[in-house]
């Protein structure tokens, strides 16, 4: 959904053939879709003779399209709520391609996951993982920074530590 010149517009196309492919989704995924029916099934229920029949599995209290600002609105909230920081939803999609590298997920497969047609897309715009060289690199560069304030008396990364101050794995 996007509002184009005050039109809200939908389209059933995907960008690629390779959009159109059964992604299979991980059980929590799963779970928050059958409780979005259930949810949706109540708002039918209340809405009685109000309610606008779709196919769309989000949408407002009616079975209207959820206009995409607020979609945005909603997202914004339920990040504040958690706790966390406020991303675009965009930035949801690198998030996921940064957390299957982290998890050393082959390229290829996140690749499909993300519906990329060139492996290039995802590793060069939407994987955003430090590698452990450059984790060394920087606690050397940390350290050797550090060391003017550690004869000040200042305690500096303890060794075995990352620049947070956790374990190294």
């Amino acid at each position: 959904m996007q509002r184009v010149r005050r039109r809200l517009l939908h389209t059933d196309t995907a960008k690629t053939e390779a959009s159109e492919a059964v992604l299979p989704l991980p059980d929590v995924c799963l779970a928050a879709l059958r409780l979005r029916q259930k949810e949706q099934q109540a708002a039918k229920e209340r809405a009685g003779d109000l309610w606008t029949e779709s196919d769309l599995i989000f949408t407002t209290r009616y079975g209207t399209p959820v206009e995409p600002r607020n979609f945005t609105r909603e997202f914004d909230r339920r990040c504040e709520r958690a706790g966390i920081r406020r991303i675009r939803v965009h930035d949801t999609r690198h998030t996921c391609a940064s957390l299957l590298a982290a998890m050393d997920v082959h390229p290829r497969i996140a690749m499909q996951i993300l519906r990329h047609s060139e492996i290039a897309v995802t590793m060069e715009v939407y994987t955003h993982v430090p590698s452990a060289d450059t984790r060394r690199a920087l606690r050397k560069l940390g350290e050797a920074l550090g060391r003017g304030s550690q004869k000040k008396g200042e305690k500096g990364q303890q060794e075995g530590e990352d620049m947070d101050g956790r374990p190294e794995s």
